[in-house]
């Protein structure tokens, strides 16, 4: 892929070139020696983790590969993990909290943004108290429940001036934007067919699990697996669907899935004529990507879990370097805010949004059989 067309692309993103350079993926493309490059030596964005699950230990370590992020504080419900923490990350006791006085987070001038890395049904309350406290947000996905909610959060977000972000960080990782290029810029004609899919075989999950249960999942693969198929269907093509049909999968394990779906299957129809079909499963293993256009294809597999990736097109092999996607996502967002820039759209709240409002309505045609329209 030659520069030029990867700079136009990241440049239509709403990135900018600027913003590629800070790009760990970009940085180790365009640069034969990154070692030399030089490092950021200004104000770093002060970062509080709310939630200290496993994903949260995936972030906490990659902000040794952050140059514009720092952790400064934590928010647990759990005093030994407090304590714990608190002796790895070198976190002074101010910037300690846990649920019940989090909302005092407010006084804290060392702490400029709330991560929220809580179980789904948590997202919409903390991200709203986090910015109602002065404090950026980003929150990981799913988003919330329904678009509503999504659309609240925004709302509480722009009343308070500050910036909400959704954790796509497959939106700074190189093989996934060369897939965005190949579909918006229509590198092989119009792409026809997507099929994406994610599952595991998790048949080891106990029945205790926050992922089983609604009130806090939301549902289940489909939450928890689906919202990257569903992204990337979107952002491969560049457009929102227009209709929806949906079937569950046969559940297997009653005794488990009680409140939550086991496997589901859907299909999204496009404007174009694409038609994009997905499986997201907590009872089979896949990870593939691929999209069949007028004049070729493109795939990656693994495709959309944490990698690494392993792609090719028609016209060859991949070959892009393997990068912590976690700091490229967090500086990508952090470089934005302390340069004073609004975030842009496909990282912003409204695209935590529009997936929510295809995943409602992938619910809605499994539960009723028939074809749900997007408006």
């Amino acid at each position: 892929m030659k520069n030029n067309s990867r700079r136009s692309f990241i440049r239509n993103l709403g990135l900018g070139v600027g913003s590629a350079a800070l790009l760990p993926s970009f940085t180790s493309l365009e640069q034969a020696d990154s070692e030399n490059r030089k490092l950021y030596q200004g104000k770093k964005l002060n970062i509080a983790l709310c939630g200290l699950g496993r994903y949260a230990n995936i972030l906490a370590q990659s902000f040794v590969d952050s140059e514009y992020c720092h952790l400064s504080g934590i928010i647990t419900g759990t005093p030994a993990k407090a304590v714990d923490w608190k002796g790895r990350y070198s976190i002074p006791d101010e910037n300690v909290y846990n649920y019940e006085n989090f909302d005092s987070i407010k006084d804290n001038p060392n702490i400029d943004l709330v991560y929220v890395v809580l179980p789904n049904g948590m997202h919409k309350d903390y991200t709203i108290r986090a910015a109602k406290a002065g404090k950026h947000v980003i929150v990981e996905k799913p988003m919330a429940f329904t678009e509503k909610d999504c659309q609240e959060m925004i709302n509480a977000c722009n009343a308070a001036r500050v910036q909400l972000a959704v954790g796509y960080r497959l939106h700074y990782e190189p093989n996934h934007m060369e897939i965005m290029r190949f579909g918006q810029e229509k590198v092989f004609g119009q792409v026809r067919l997507i099929e994406v899919s994610l599952g595991y075989n998790i048949s080891g999950i106990g029945p205790n699990d926050w992922h089983l249960k609604k009130a806090l999942s939301g549902g289940g693969p489909l939450m928890n697996l689906g919202v990257y198929c569903v992204q990337a269907s979107r952002y491969t093509l560049g457009e929102e669907p227009i209709s929806v049909t949906a079937q569950f999968g046969p559940i297997t394990r009653p005794n488990i899935y009680k409140e939550v779906e086991e496997s589901i299957t859907w299909q999204l129809n496009f404007p174009s004529g694409a038609v994009a079909t997905s499986t997201s499963s907590n009872n089979s293993s896949v990870d593939r990507f691929f999209a069949s256009a007028e004049r070729g294809f493109f795939e990656l597999s693994p495709a959309v879990s944490y990698g690494p990736f392993k792609g090719r097109s028609s016209e060859g092999a991949f070959d892009f370097p393997v990068i912590n996607q976690q700091a490229a996502q967090m500086d990508g967002i952090a470089k934005e805010i302390l340069e004073g820039r609004n975030l842009p759209e496909h990282i912003s709240g409204v695209e935590g949004r529009k997936d929510m409002k295809v995943i409602e309505a992938i619910y809605k045609a499994a539960e009723s059989g028939n074809e749900v329209i997007l408006s």
